[in-house]
């Protein structure tokens, strides 16, 4: 079983570029039981349920991967584990370090802000349209509820819930939602996330 599964934008040819890499090294390494998975967040067949719950927007903000245990991990530190796991970890260890970590993040942000005009996609509400529209709301079980994934938690924002672009959540009794059902709640109104 894999130790960590990267979702990766298979349009993107900077990124195909760092998935074939990744693979070929990690396929080195480990011949008989290689430690990446990876999964074509682009594909028709993308599915956020079996994901951690990662919608197609959020996913193409940012990249996401899933450690064994569930546990996702965003931005740098994607690329940190992934590295780590094929030995050379060395490369993206100063991106964890206290006075670092901050700058490596927010140059992120920004690479991956501008990161589908850079590399020659259509913008996001364009690649959503495509997809039909189905492309926003990513849910997950809490609670007995399902709770929309908005990419940041509640406390990043410091106002305790009060930011009316944080995560709403939906009403529905876990169970009663279906893969036909998830579209329609993606199509309702929800206000495009500040960049940060």
């Amino acid at each position: 079983m894999p130790q960590l599964t990267l979702l990766y934008d298979g349009g993107c040819p900077l990124c195909l570029r760092e998935v074939r890499f990744l693979e070929q090294r990690d396929r080195r390494r480990h011949p008989d039981a290689p430690r990446l998975a990876f999964v074509d967040i682009d594909a028709a067949d993308y599915k956020p349920a079996t994901h951690g719950g990662i919608g197609y927007r959020e996913a193409m903000g940012r990249i996401h991967a899933i450690e064994a245990n569930g546990e996702v991990l965003r931005d740098v530190a994607v690329f940190r584990r992934a590295y780590g796991l094929i030995g050379l970890g060395w490369l993206y260890a100063p991106t964890g370090w206290p006075l670092l970590a901050p700058l490596v993040n927010a140059l992120y942000a920004l690479w991956a802000s501008a990161r589908l005009g850079i590399t020659g996609r259509p913008s996001l509400e364009q690649l959503c349209s495509v997809r039909g529209g189905h492309c926003g709301v990513a849910l997950t079980p809490t609670d007995g509820a399902f709770k929309e994934l908005g990419g940041a938690s509640d406390s990043a924002h410091g106002d305790n819930g009060s930011d009316p672009l944080l995560p709403r959540i939906v009403p529905l009794a876990l169970g009663s939602v279906d893969d036909a059902a998830v579209p329609s709640l993606a199509e309702t109104e929800v206000p495009p996330r500040r960049p940060r």
